[in-house]
């Protein structure tokens, strides 16, 4: 019996971390595509997400007045991937 897929879990956020310029959300793209994403099961979700020949990572907040998206930039593949493994691995946020 295969078992539903939980999703990854970022790690906690390290001393010596890089602090990110989230974004509002822009459309720059007519389609965006969710490569990977993290656990439903914590209050931020991030997504790692593809649109246009760049990708970023879209983190949603979700408080008890609503949701509150943010992105980061829009950067090339090698880059973007770079940066989501330092998100995963607390080095980042």
């Amino acid at each position: 019996m295969l078992r539903e897929y939980h999703g990854i879990h970022v790690a906690p956020l390290q001393a010596k971390h890089e602090r990110l310029d989230w974004r509002v959300p822009a459309a720059r793209a007519a389609r965006v595509r969710v490569r990977l994403h993290t656990c439903e099961c914590k209050a931020t979700l991030y997504e790692l997400c593809q649109g246009g020949g760049l990708m970023f990572v879209r983190r949603t907040i979700r408080r008890s007045d609503g949701p509150v998206v943010h992105e980061t930039e829009w950067l090339r593949t090698a880059l973007m991937e770079r940066l989501w493994q330092r998100i995963l691995l607390g080095e980042a946020r």
